[in-house]
């Protein structure tokens, strides 16, 4: 790997629980990192099912938390929401989408097979200019507060080891195969170009 530091970006769908996670362990480890959803718009838990609070990207998160504060502070805190939102705005202002980042990463990790799929799409429909490459995993961590700290770590843990490589492009296969054999996840790869 050259000197240059390990650029990672980790992607969700709201980009509120599980890459916010990672972005927070990754941050405190020293990674370059930024964090970012797919979807159209930022959805959190309402009070049932069918109901869930949807924000637009550009909503601040502190915005988000006064506006659940004055819902139903009992219900947004009982349930982690508020201190997932405190966390969130101590780290960056507001939800970012990945489509509409044009910054370059090294390393682009996604939290699950769907979000996978549309950052690899929305990499192949951009213009290719520099032709850097950039890996993109697929590491599955289901949309809770427990499991989004374990696949933070999980995805630290991988960013540490891709980070020590002296050879990425040659390197990540085995650093995968190690990777699945120690936490049971499969983990999904492909190669994408700037």
């Amino acid at each position: 790997m050259s000197s240059l530091p390990l650029r990672v970006a980790v992607v969700c769908s709201s980009n509120q629980n599980r890459s916010m996670e990672a972005h927070n362990i990754l941050r405190k480890r020293g990674f370059s990192v930024q964090s970012f959803g797919t979807a159209t718009h930022v959805k959190l838990p309402g009070p049932m099912p069918n109901k869930p609070n949807i924000y637009d990207f550009k909503t601040t998160y502190d915005e988000i938390h006064k506006d659940l504060l004055m819902k139903d502070k009992e219900f947004y805190t009982q349930n982690g929401i508020l201190h997932m939102l405190d966390r969130n705005r101590r780290i960056k202002l507001r939800p970012e989408r990945f489509q509409n980042c044009k910054d370059v990463f090294d390393l682009i990790i996604t939290c699950e097979e769907k979000i996978y799929d549309q950052v690899v799409e929305d990499m192949i429909s951009r213009e290719q200019e520099t032709c850097q490459p950039v890996h993109v995993v697929n590491v599955d961590i289901p949309d809770n507060q427990e499991d989004a700290i374990l696949g933070a770590f999980h995805i630290c843990e991988l960013c540490q080891c891709i980070r020590q490589s002296k050879d990425i492009e040659n390197e990540i296969d085995h650093l995968l195969q190690t990777f699945e054999a120690k936490t049971g996840q499969t983990v999904l790869h492909t190669v994408c170009f700037y």
